[in-house]
């Protein structure tokens, strides 16, 4: 039988414990609230930007009718030899298994890429460390977020490889606070690469945040752009029955709205739809080398907007779950220690009365 005194010690180590799994369980509750505002509050302008182009495509002809080649290099499609991966994942822990199933995600993708040069561009510090450990650094990487804003004209890379698949680029802290300036930035340094041949497909791997019990694991391609305003999803993997009960049981105690971040505004979708013919004063040309490049740089704020709710649900599933897990072991420890107790007062008791009967 365990020492009475140990067994509390252990009870107010895991009362500790509950104390703070409980208050990351509402730090994440309240940073997952202002990371759906932020999403509804991004969906107008990406939904009218899809519907321009929608309505552009409907409207002009993408390709020359002469050349048969396409009207802008981002609609261009080539054979995949050279592929960059941008790969999101979180800075922090605790997140359950929200930062192992994308890297998993990502090593299943890159195993079906075999035999062709894969490049990562590694955005979360997890990420990071994940594919460091498996794959070698570009020996001329490509520029960070920073580097890329100094710079006054694009450097050529170099065609030496560290390996088949090798590390281009990371960015680690940019979750923290997600602006469209720094993805307007990633999605320059990647639209460069491609216009000049030196990928073929870019894919990005993050987890896609509809609501707190909506959520999947999804590889999407992001260039070439095959058809304006649907995703060219590769793979996908679902919630659980099991894991959206327990993201609801978390989202009802932490007080979380569930509505979804995908609504699209009213009277937006009319712009695209409409029968009206519309004139532009640009060429169909000039009108995709100003859009596409927003476009895209559009679909990968998405992308790690999405992660960052997607992340703190995570976390707050995980916290509840964490919090529950030490109220059934303060529970089952302490009737531990009740029977421990008893029997001690019994020994004691048994004790004395021995002693008088012997007298």
């Amino acid at each position: 039988m365990p020492n009475i005194l140990d067994i509390r010690r252990r009870i107010r180590s895991v009362i500790n414990t509950r104390q703070i799994t409980k208050a990351m369980k509402m730090v994440s509750a309240a940073k997952l609230r202002r990371a759906q505002e932020r999403a509804l509050a991004a969906r107008p302008y990406a939904q009218m930007l899809t519907n321009v182009l929608k309505s552009l495509v409907a409207r002009a002809e993408i390709y020359d009718p002469e050349t048969g080649e396409p009207k802008h290099p981002l609609l261009a499609q080539r054979p995949e030899k050279n592929i960059l991966l941008i790969v999101v994942t979180g800075d922090k822990g605790l997140a359950g298994a929200f930062n192992a199933n994308i890297t998993k995600a990502a090593a299943r993708f890159l195993e079906s890429k075999q035999g062709e040069n894969v490049d990562i561009e590694a955005i979360g510090r997890k990420g990071r460390d994940f594919l460091k450990r498996r794959y070698p650094a570009a020996k001329v990487q490509t520029r960070s977020l920073a580097e890329i804003e100094e710079e006054t004209e694009v450097q050529p890379e170099s065609g030496e490889r560290a390996g088949a698949v090798q590390i281009a680029g990371e960015h680690v802290g940019i979750l923290g606070k997600v602006e469209f300036a720094q993805a307007s930035r990633l999605a320059e340094s990647v639209i460069s690469r491609y216009c000049r041949e030196e990928i073929d497909a870019v894919y990005i791997v993050f987890n896609e945040f509809k609501s707190v019990i909506a959520q999947r694991l999804i590889v999407e391609q992001v260039l070439p752009i095959e058809q304006i305003g649907e995703q060219a999803v590769r793979l996908a993997e679902e919630m659980t029955e099991e894991e959206k009960k327990k993201a609801k049981e978390a989202a009802i105690s932490a007080g979380v709205g569930m509505r979804a971040t995908d609504v699209t505004p009213e009277g937006v979708t009319q712009f695209g739809s409409s029968q009206v013919d519309y004139i532009y004063e640009q060429p169909p040309s000039e009108l995709f080398r100003a859009l596409l490049p927003k476009y895209v740089s559009i679909q990968i704020f998405r992308a790690l907007m999405e992660s960052v709710a997607a992340e703190h649900a995570a976390r707050m599933t995980a916290m509840d779950s964490a919090t529950n897990n030490a109220t059934d072991m303060i529970d089952s420890l302490t009737l531990v220690m009740n029977r421990a107790r008893q029997a001690k007062i019994t020994k004691e008791i048994i004790e004395i009365v021995s002693g008088a009967a012997a007298m």
